[in-house]
């Protein structure tokens, strides 16, 4: 980082990308560590990623896919999900079955009254 004469060389705004990085990365890692560092939740990191994007291509410094990385991309994602759904489903099966039948039971018992 070029250094003005009418800057002080004092401060983490003077210090080198290199080196604020590495200060940067020691602080989160100790909120880690310490259990205070901001945890995103799927949601968050949605719309981070979203408002990150856009700001990108309002640049015009966003990356242009390919149509085979999209594809690739495309399939990625798609087998990171169907594995969650899988390990999740099997689990879920057994308790939504117990509440789909008593869902289906308050219904009929539902139109029996009305």
């Amino acid at each position: 980082m070029a250094q003005n004469s009418n800057t002080s060389n004092r401060g983490f705004a003077s210090m080198d990308e290199a080196k604020q990085r590495e200060i940067a990365s020691k602080g989160g890692q100790a909120a880690h560590r310490k259990g205070t560092a901001h945890e995103f939740t799927s949601e968050e990191a949605r719309a981070a990623g979203r408002k990150g994007g856009q700001a990108a291509h309002s640049k015009g410094t966003a990356h242009e896919f390919t149509s085979e990385e999209a594809r690739a991309a495309g399939r990625k994602g798609g087998q990171s999900r169907s594995s969650r759904s899988r390990n999740a489903g099997s689990s879920s099966r057994s308790s939504n079955s117990g509440s789909r039948s008593s869902g289906r039971s308050s219904q009929s018992g539902h139109e029996a009254r009305g």
